[in-house]
C-alpha cells in the first residue's frame, strides 16, 4: 500500500472514471494484475487509467464492464467523458438516435442539433466558452457531436424525421445575419427531403402548446420507442411504455396545432428575406 496513490474523483470526469474502476476492482478483492489479466491489459495500463494518467478507450471500458460484471457502467461513463459536458442521459440517447428508424423532436429557443449548420453550432459552443461554462476543448467536442449525429441523415436508409420547432427557434438571432441566413437555407433544404416533415409551433398556440421543454422520441427497428426530455440541468431517457405513450400522444396533438410544412417553410423564407 506504500505506492497507493490517493485519487481525487471530483477533480475531473477522467479522475472519476479511474476512482470508480479502482473501487469496483477492490470490491472484488482483485489487484491491478488480476483485473488486467481478466481484461487483456497490463497492470500498468490499468494503473494509468485508475490514476487518471491515461484516458480509457471504448474497448477498455467495455472490457472493464465484462470483467467486473458492471453492465454498461464504464461504457456509459466513457461516452459521457467523450461527449464532454453534455447533459446526463444525452450520450446514451445519441447512441440510440443513430439507429432509429423514426425520430420525432420538439425544440424551444434554438435550432435542433440535427438541423444546425456547423457555423450555428460553433457560435453556440463558443458562447458557452465565453461564459466560462465549458472549455474550448469541450466546445470542439460539442460541435463534433452535432456533426456526428447528422450523419444519420445521410445513411443508406435514413430515418423518417418529424421536427417541430417553437417559433422562438427562428426568432432568436444567433451569430448574426449571415449565420442565420445560412441556417434558414438549411431548414428549407431539410424540408425538401422525402423523409422529413418540418413544422413550426407559432407563438399563437399559447396555452395549447403541450410541451414547455425540448422533447425527443425515437422509434427503433423493432418498433420499440423511447423518449428523451431535458431541463436546463438534466436529461432523462425513458423506455417505459406507460411513460412514452402519453408523450407520443401529446406530440401528435402538437403536430395538429402547429403550422403545416408549407406554411412553416413560408415563414422561414419570410424571415430569411429579413436577415
Amino acid at each position: 500500500m506504500v505506492n497507493r496513490k490517493e485519487l481525487r474523483p471530483e477533480s475531473s470526469p477522467q479522475a472519476g472514471f479511474g476512482a470508480q474502476l479502482r473501487s469496483c476492482r477492490e470490491n472484488r478483492g482483485w489487484k491491478q494484475e488480476d483485473l488486467g489479466e481478466e481484461m487483456g491489459y497490463s497492470s500498468t495500463h490499468v494503473s494509468a487509467v485508475e490514476t487518471g494518467r491515461k484516458m480509457a478507450t471504448l474497448r477498455f471500458s467495455r472490457s472493464a464492464d465484462r470483467a467486473l460484471g458492471t453492465g454498461d457502467l464504464f461504457e456509459r461513463k466513457y461516452r459521457e467523458i467523450k461527449h464532454g459536458v453534455l447533459l446526463e442521459g444525452f450520450p446514451e440517447y445519441v447512441g440510440h438516435e443513430g439507429r432509429a428508424v423514426e425520430i420525432r423532436l420538439y425544440e424551444i429557443g434554438i435550432i435542433p442539433g440535427l438541423l444546425q449548420t456547423p457555423e450555428y453550432a460553433r457560435v453556440l459552443a463558443d458562447s458557452a466558452v465565453g461564459r466560462g461554462a465549458i472549455t474550448a476543448d469541450y466546445a470542439a467536442e460539442r460541435v463534433a457531436v452535432v456533426a456526428e449525429r447528422q450523419k444519420a441523415l445521410e445513411r443508406r436508409h435514413p430515418p423518417m424525421i418529424f421536427a417541430v420547432m417553437d417559433e422562438s427557434c427562428l426568432r432568436r438571432p444567433i451569430g448574426g445575419s449571415a449565420v442565420m441566413r445560412a441556417q434558414f437555407d438549411r431548414l428549407i433544404e431539410f424540408a425538401e427531403r422525402p423523409n422529413t416533415v418540418l413544422q413550426v409551433a407559432p407563438y399563437g398556440l399559447g396555452e395549447r402548446r403541450p410541451f414547455d421543454l425540448p422533447v425527443y422520441l425515437l422509434t427503433l427497428a423493432d418498433r420499440s420507442m423511447m423518449c428523451y426530455a431535458e431541463s436546463q440541468t438534466q436529461g432523462h431517457l425513458d423506455r417505459e411504455t406507460t411513460s412514452v405513450l402519453p408523450v407520443l400522444t401529446a406530440y401528435h396533438q402538437l403536430q395538429a396545432e402547429a403550422l403545416c410544412q408549407a406554411a412553416s417553410v413560408e415563414l422561414i423564407e419570410e424571415l430569411r428575406r429579413g436577415t
